[in-house]
């Protein structure tokens, strides 16, 4: 067995990050933007991996003075009609996720799908859905497959996405950088 490496294998995640960044359409993400700046306060729902991606995003969007919750963090405020909870699911079946968005929905939320199956039952309830279609675990036949282990791929184009459109805020907004570390913790 030939061993691979660091370079062969960097040079195959930054392949597959081009293949599947470049798959996301821009109109998409547009849309995202204008719902998150219309928005009284982003939430966001994930599990595992692709929570930790989300958390991510819900702290640089908070650098830039947007509102961010995660469900399940213990200051938690109420959602209403004038929020948005982005559910972060590559199948978008995943159970609790999927769970949240219902509740979130029926409250009058605006509900954002990030992930890879546009036929989940997510579409039913979501304004949008920012289609990052890499494999997960269903292998639908249009995703990008990918050499890296389960759904490696969905959670690095997730956090690479929330920095992309971080810097596309920051553009719209005209705000100052130096002037964003106001927003950041001054306790460490």
């Amino acid at each position: 067995m030939k061993e691979v490496t660091y370079s062969e294998v960097k040079q195959l995640v930054l392949d597959e990050l081009a293949v599947s960044l470049g798959a996301i359409r821009e109109e998409e993400v547009e849309q995202l933007i204008e719902i998150v700046l219309g928005a009284r306060k982003v939430f966001f729902i994930g599990v595992g991996r692709v929570l930790l991606s989300l958390q991510a995003i819900a702290k640089r969007w908070a650098h830039l003075g947007i509102d961010t919750h995660y469900v399940g963090e213990i200051c938690e405020p109420a959602i209403t009609p004038d929020d948005v909870l982005i559910v972060g699911s590559g199948s978008g079946t995943t159970l609790f996720p999927a769970g949240i968005a219902q509740k979130a929905a029926a409250v009058g939320a605006k509900i954002v799908h990030i992930g890879s199956n546009p036929n989940s039952g997510l579409k039913d309830i979501a304004c949008l859905m920012v289609r990052i279609p890499v494999r997960t675990k269903y292998y639908l036949e249009d995703e990008i497959d990918s050499l890296q282990p389960m759904t490696s791929l969905f959670e690095q184009s997730l956090l690479l996405l929330g920095d992309i459109t971080a810097k596309m805020i920051i553009d719209r907004k005209e705000l100052n950088m130096k002037q964003l570390w106001q927003y950041h913790a001054n306790l460490e």
